[in-house]
């Protein structure tokens, strides 16, 4: 009895989520998580408007595809579980495709490559991103992502102290306030930082981390293949028609697709 009804449960939350998704293609509406807090990716102004690279590709996605793009800011480590709540319709918020999220969500094709990057404080002697060199070391990262796994899997296994934040702003903080050696972290968002922020003074590149690089994807909830394949095609026709590298200009002097 307590298996059939788990059972029933968990059909009837799939149907909820499959039709929730059908009404939103159908109200002319595409619901997008984001987290707000990852310049220059997603982040938010002084007064609460969204801004970013994510931002403005969601919303070239929603004119392609003819409907309408209605934000929803959400933390980063409950976004996931927010997607598959059918809080929102999509996640555009810089998630990386890993084995790990594909168990529990769908992801679209890429829409930007990145490796990770570390960084320290101008006066440190590293010179080296592989784990032996950063052991006694203290490292940050944002928790919930792929930096805080590889942190996890490599440089704690190697001897360094990992401390892992809810935002790479709080992160960022520590590195100024020293308490932290050195940050991982997406090299794009780093050297966005590096290069615009009055703060970034303190600190400088140390290099990139070999054999992390990633594809960027759009999060849905599994099996809502229809949509997956509407955006993949806005993706492909964004790419085609140079709204994509116009997008990237703002950002970014090189190409990261």
């Amino acid at each position: 009895m307590r298996i059939s009804r788990w059972l029933a449960g968990v059909a009837t939350a799939s149907v909820i989520a499959l039709i929730a998704g059908q009404a939103a293609a159908q109200d002319g509406k595409l619901r997008i998580g984001t987290e707000g807090a990852y310049p220059p990716f997603n982040s938010l102004t002084a007064d609460g408007q969204l801004e970013g690279f994510d931002i403005d590709i969601a919303n070239a996605l929603c004119e392609q595809m003819k409907v309408e793009c209605e934000f929803v800011v959400q933390d980063w480590d409950g976004i996931i579980p927010a997607l598959q709540a059918s809080k929102f319709d999509a996640v555009v918020a810089s998630m990386s495709i890993t084995e790990e999220r594909k168990e529990q969500v769908d992801f679209t094709n890429k829409y930007y490559v990145t490796p990770l990057a570390v960084i320290a404080t101008k006066d440190s002697d590293l010179s080296g991103t592989k784990p032996e060199e950063l052991a006694g070391k203290t490292i940050g990262a944002q928790s919930a992502t792929t930096q805080a796994i590889y942190a996890q899997d490599h440089y704690a296994k190697a001897g360094a102290d990992v401390k892992l934040y809810p935002t790479q702003e709080e992160a960022v903080q520590d590195m100024l306030n020293g308490r932290l050696d050195a940050l991982v972290s997406d090299k794009f968002v780093l050297v966005d930082w590096l290069n615009n922020s009055d703060e970034a003074d303190c600190c400088k590149l140390i290099g990139d981390v070999e054999g992390t690089e990633l594809e960027t994807g759009i999060a849905i909830r599994k099996g809502e293949d229809e949509l997956r394949e509407k955006i993949n095609s806005a993706i492909d026709a964004i790419v085609a028609d140079g709204t994509y590298q116009k997008i990237q200009s703002k950002y970014f002097n090189f190409d990261i697709y």
